[in-house]
């Protein structure tokens, strides 16, 4: 079945927002400084976790693996729909298909299950502060990520050779900007949903879950500053969950319809909006990373300084 398709299907034509053309160049520049400013923000943040002996924690470790993750993730579709819109093809390969496929379902699964092991880091901490160093020591925390992405990485190749021995019925036209799996099941005779609602629906139990006692033991706290301090170290955590989360649950539980404008808008959001978002919320309130970058600047000023006394 695979090798038939291989033959009868060798490239997939996107129609992006060719419907939209008075519009086609405003989401072209606004995806690309979007891309952009994703790639610096992600890149600053794991820069400065690395050179920071201060943030290597388990949640700034974590943190840099959700930076790598949305890095990879909007590299995997942003870059060749860029690409396509300005070369005016609008077009991708069978086996680039399959491979743009793959990396965005296997970066957004194992980001699934990776915000599900930083809630319940989230947990630790706040519900038994005193044992966690010995609970989320440093080789617990480099298992759960390892952990995180091999099961995301794994579920994504069956998923994706799945999907590509289907019946294309003929169709190679994805109405899409990107191979996004709900798009290319569009074209195939059957439909594949249970297995991606239960991999969204699972980590997501088990961040409420945590919340759950989490909340529990914050409204235990006596004074209003403990309560203040233990919630504003989940907050950005709650934020980055309720934009992904949300964004692609509206795409596998809204009733279907032939008008898919709002399906690729939210793509959007989740593939470069999101991402782009995510260190500047980990960040904005984050006293640690203020002190992080001041000292990261400085260092640099100082290093320019030194270099320009040498020349002198």
């Amino acid at each position: 079945m695979f090798q038939a398709n291989l033959t009868s299907v060798t490239m997939f034509f996107f129609l992006g927002f060719s419907h939209y053309p008075k519009v086609e160049i405003i989401i072209f520049v606004l995806c690309l400084l979007m891309y952009l400013i994703t790639l610096l923000g992600n890149m600053i943040l794991i820069s400065i976790t690395i050179l920071n002996s201060r943030l290597h924690t388990p949640m700034y470790f974590f943190l840099s693996n959700l930076s790598c993750l949305d890095i990879w993730y909007t590299s995997s579709a942003f870059p060749p729909m860029l690409i396509n819109f300005v070369s005016g093809k609008n077009t991708i390969s069978f086996l680039g298909c399959a491979a743009q496929m793959y990396f965005s379902l296997a970066m957004g699964s194992t980001e699934c299950v990776l915000l599900s092991m930083m809630a319940y880091d989230r947990y630790v901490a706040i519900c038994n502060p005193l044992g966690y160093p010995i609970i989320m020591n440093k080789r617990v925390c480099v298992q759960i990520a390892a952990g995180s992405w091999v099961t995301g990485c794994f579920t994504a190749l069956v998923e994706t050779v799945f999907v590509l021995q289907l019946s294309l019925c003929g169709n190679s036209v994805i109405n899409h900007f990107a191979c996004e799996i709900l798009a290319v099941l569009k074209l195939v005779c059957i439909t594949l949903m249970l297995g991606n609602v239960i991999f969204l629906f699972v980590p997501l139990l088990l961040i409420s879950i945590s919340y759950i006692f989490i909340l529990s033991t914050i409204l235990r706290i006596n004074s209003a500053g403990g309560r203040k301090k233990a919630f504003s170290t989940c907050s950005a955590h709650i934020t980055v969950v309720t934009m992904f989360y949300g964004s692609i649950l509206f795409m596998y539980i809204k009733p279907k319809s032939k008008d898919t404008a709002s399906d690729k808008l939210v793509a959007l959001c989740y593939g470069v909006v999101t991402p782009m978002l995510n260190p500047i919320i980990y960040s904005l309130r984050n006293t640690e990373v203020h002190d992080a970058m001041k000292k990261l600047t400085t260092a640099r000023l100082l290093l320019k300084e030194r270099m320009r006394n040498l020349q002198l």
